[in-house]
C-alpha cells in the first residue's frame, strides 16, 4: 500500500510554469505506475499524464502534450508534473495516482490517490 501526497499548486499567469510534486510514503514505490489526473469545478476528474512503474513510457493527454512533462525518483519517492506555457484551462485541482497493475487513462484503474493540489492560471 503506497500513500501519496501533492504540492506545489498555487497561482500562475497564462504562460507561466509550475511543478507539481507528490511524495509517496509505504513500500514497493518503485513498482507503481503513475499518474496525475486534474478536476475542474463542474467537470470530471480527467487524465493528465502517466508514467509506467520502469520510466517507460510516459503518455499524456492531447491538452498537455508539449506542455507537461511527468517523471519520477525512485530513490526519493517522487512523482513530478512539471507544467509550462500554462493556459487558464489548466486550471482545477491536480490529484497524483497510483497503481501496482494498471497502466490507464481511466480514473478506475487507480487504487491509490491524494488529497490534490489547486492551480489556478490567470492574469
Amino acid at each position: 500500500q503506497v500513500q501519496l501526497a501533492e504540492s506545489g499548486g498555487g497561482v500562475v499567469q497564462p504562460g507561466g510554469s509550475l511543478r507539481l510534486s507528490c511524495a509517496a510514503t509505504g513500500r514497493a514505490f518503485s513498482s507503481y505506475n503513475m499518474a496525475w489526473f486534474r478536476q475542474a469545478p463542474g467537470d470530471e476528474r480527467k487524465f493528465v499524464a502517466k508514467i509506467n512503474w520502469t520510466g517507460h513510457p510516459v503518455q499524456y493527454a492531447d491538452s498537455v502534450k508539449g506542455r507537461f512533462t511527468i517523471s519520477k525518483d525512485d530513490a526519493k519517492k517522487m512523482v513530478y508534473l512539471q507544467m509550462n506555457s500554462m493556459k487558464p484551462e489548466d486550471t482545477a485541482l491536480y490529484y497524483c495516482a497510483g497503481d501496482l497493475l494498471d497502466f490507464e487513462d481511466s480514473v478506475s484503474s487507480y487504487d491509490y490517490w491524494g488529497q490534490g493540489t489547486q492551480v489556478t492560471v490567470s492574469s
